[in-house]
């Protein structure tokens, strides 16, 4: 457990770490061992040395870029967790380069380096006298090592300084001018060596570095940048209101902003633009596109992927940090053409975003500003989907099927507009925020939206157990690779169309559970006093796991402010785990009601219909992790009982009723009977879990309740927060 709350910059290197303990090493052994399995199945092609997979394996973060809801990530921090990364991948660089000099040993006597090669060399030689200059023959006679040696010390000269820092070679004219040159000199030799037939040293180590090189280039992932819609409207209102060119544009419609925010980019502003004149809010939201087109100049354009706006509500919220792009030059018209260098991404988290985001997007299409700019971006478009908030919002099938529904909505119109149209999944661990095993997440999205690639979110709390070591790392990257192969067969076959009537059913059944989950969280008089009594909500926001508050407004105790996160967490520590399961119960019972005729339509919608089973099989793990004995007893902690013993009554009857019909519909006798590892993995950990929790209840007892001072409140503090890690570690996630 940590002693202080870690900075922005612990989770920067805290994230990095993954990298260097097993992603740089499992990278390339997926690449080997999927050409391996190409050449197994297809044979080796006669004219060419083996399969060449072209890189097709992306990292992103947006650690160090996420500012939505917190005010600690500042353009200092975002410019600190370039760098790191940076600096992180040429090292690597260097230490697998290092190793290559000391491997490729061969001598001009006893190999013959084809033309290129040789040429590249001759190239080099004003970078040899800056070099060499104590020693300018070195390594004459093993032309590789005297390549490899120059690569080296041009990756060093190109290593960037930290804040603070000073590199003495930095902006020297022999290091690399970009990512691509280190990658041309490297198939170099490659090339070379298979010239002369000394193919297993080009496939070994070079090769896996060619991999490398080409995965992560000199950024090693593309950080996304996010923020919340209403502070671009905020900004944007302060920049038009001292232009002149609007004085109440947050008294606008959508429409209106639309045509002013068009004119504006199109045309630019009334008045130059004042920034010393600005609030400091505005000043660094400014800074940060500043920031990307600094970035993409001197790391790599790759080095910031997309803007990625959070509480998506209307179009004009995409066109007012187009805007403010086009005011740090990442956007807008250059001698009569245009010219966009800003991927900007909506999220849409909310049940009504998402139900009304055709109607969004439309909107945005239409416009002619946006389309000139999606002209000039190859008409590529991503969309993020926000599974967590719309779980909170409306329970966790009504996310889960309108998340569906948007997904072929999004994609219809996208085919419509003739865009590239990628949608970024925002899972998180739990299954309460949309979490589950990747392979099967994959296969459950609608038919033709996963065209070839998809892109989606790992949250902090499950990167230990997947990417800790390179076997772990190997097999979630193998799982998702395989997925994304699987559901992207449309692409080269014809798939069977949904089936309708199973559509128009979980539109019935999402609406049921839907009005459930709301009964409960929105209609049910204590409910949120129930939540915030009978969980330990509240001393979670004491520990040190993380730099952004939990919750967005301080002191607002509404659903709508408690993060996802924490609200998943509290539920999860309190053994009721409701965000995984409430309203799924009722949604099916109520369906069938009276209608013996559908549990068969049921049955086979289970069987058939990867989506469903998905659903029921992630709820089943929620469920198995749920202890209603226990619980209970967090429920009488509460300091109103009858108010809780409702609103714990209702808890009970919609986990038995849920865990009932799931068995029925699944034709299992105990939930996870079809997934007996996974069964017995969690029975295990009860054992341990179960204690923790009795111990937990005493010490939430003892700290909230016994009229303690301060001085002895903190004394029962970190035993609790103890007692939170470890139940966490036992059910191997949190929010």
């Amino acid at each position: 457990m940590r002693a202080v709350r870690p900075e922005v910059r612990n989770e920067i290197r805290l994230g990095l770490h993954y990298f260097q303990s097993s992603l740089f090493d499992a990278v390339p052994q997926v690449y080997r061992r999927l050409r391996a399995g190409i050449e197994r199945v297809y044979g080796e092609h006669p004219d060419y040395h083996g399969v060449q997979l072209s890189p097709f394996i992306r990292f992103g973060s947006w650690i160090g870029g996420d500012r939505d809801g917190n005010p600690f990530v500042t353009p200092e921090v975002t410019r600190l967790a370039l760098t790191l990364q940076q600096q992180t991948i040429l090292q690597e660089y260097i230490r697998r380069v290092d190793s290559l000099i000391a491997e490729l040993t061969f001598s001009n006597r006893f190999c013959n380096p084809n033309w290129a090669f040789t040429e590249s060399l001759k190239a080099d030689n004003e970078i040899c006298k800056q070099l060499f200059c104590d020693n300018p023959r070195r390594f004459e006679d093993e032309p590789y090592r005297r390549k490899l040696y120059i690569m080296r010390e041009r990756l060093r000269l190109t290593m960037p300084a930290l804040p603070g820092e000073s590199l003495e070679e930095s902006g020297h004219a022999a290091a690399y001018t970009d990512e691509q040159a280190f990658q041309r000199d490297l198939k170099l030799i490659y090339n070379s060596l298979l010239s002369h037939g000394d193919g297993d040293a080009a496939e070994g180590a070079l090769q896996e570095l060619i991999h490398l090189a080409e995965t992560f280039g000199f950024y090693l992932m593309s950080l996304d940048i996010r923020q919340e819609s209403k502070l671009h409207s905020q900004a944007v209102a302060e920049i038009l209101k001292q232009s002149g060119d609007a004085d109440d544009y947050l008294q606008l419609d959508t429409e209106q902003r639309l045509a002013l925010l068009d004119d504006k980019i199109s045309n630019g502003l009334a008045k130059p633009l004042q920034r010393e004149r600005l609030s400091e809010e505005s000043r660094k939201m400014l800074a940060v596109f500043d920031l990307i087109a600094e970035t993409q100049t001197s790391i790599s354009p790759n080095a910031i992927g997309q803007y990625v706006i959070s509480m998506t509500h209307q179009a004009s919220d995409i066109m007012e940090v187009a805007l403010l792009g086009s005011l740090s030059g990442l956007l807008g018209l250059q001698q009569g053409s245009w010219f966009c260098r800003l991927e900007i991404s909506p999220l849409f988290e909310t049940i009504d975003d998402l139900k009304r985001c055709e109607e969004i997007l439309k909107s945005l299409f239409a416009n002619p500003c946006y389309q000139n700019l999606l002209n000039a971006n190859h008409r590529r478009q991503e969309i993020m989907l926000g599974y967590s908030d719309s779980a909170k919002d409306g329970g966790i099938m009504a996310s889960a099927w309108n998340l569906y529904q948007t997904q072929q909505r999004i994609i219809d119109l996208a085919d419509r507009e003739k865009l590239r149209c990628r949608l970024f999944h925002g899972r998180g661990g739990t299954v309460g925020r949309g979490g589950g095993p990747t392979h099967q997440s994959i296969l459950a999205q609608p038919k033709n939206t996963v065209n070839g690639e998809i892109k989606f979110t790992e949250q902090g709390e499950v990167l230990s157990y997947k990417y800790s070591n390179q076997e772990t790392a190997i097999y979630e990257l193998t799982m998702g690779i395989t997925g994304l192969l699987k559901a992207s067969q449309g692409l080269v076959s014809r798939v069977k169309r949904e089936r309708q009537d199973y559509s128009q059913t979980m539109q019935q059944i999402a609406a049921l559970g839907e009005q459930q989950f709301r009964t409960l969280t929105e209609q049910t008089p204590g409910f949120l006093d129930y939540f915030y009594e009978a969980t330990p909500v509240n001393e979670i926001g004491l520990m040190n796991i993380g730099s952004r508050p939990s919750h967005r407004t301080k002191g607002n105790r509404s659903k709508s402010s408690v993060r996802a996160i924490a609200w998943v967490f509290g539920w999860g520590q309190s053994r009721q785990n409701l965000p995984g399961w409430y309203g799924i119960g009722s949604g099916l019972a109520n369906w069938r009601k009276n209608k013996p005729g559908r549990l068969k339509q049921l049955r086979t919608m289970y069987q058939e219909w990867p989506f469903f089973h998905a659903l029921l099989n992630n709820a089943q793990m929620a469920l198995t992790k749920t202890n209603m004995t226990i619980a209970q007893k967090y429920a009488d902690l509460c300091l109103d009982k009858p108010t809780s013993r409702t609103i714990f009554d209702m808890i009970k009857r919609e986990y038995e009723l849920t865990c009932s019909e799931i068995l029925t519909i699944a034709q299992l006798n105990e939930l996870l009977d079809d997934a007996p590892v996974l069964q017995q993995s969690i029975r295990r950990r009860d054992a341990y879990l179960d204690p923790l929790n009795h111990i937990q209840l005493e010490l939430i007892k003892h700290y909230r309740y016994s009229g303690l001072s301060e001085e002895q409140q903190e004394l029962w503090l970190t035993p609790l927060l103890r007692s939170i890690n470890a139940i966490s570690a036992g059910l191997r996630n949190t929010g």
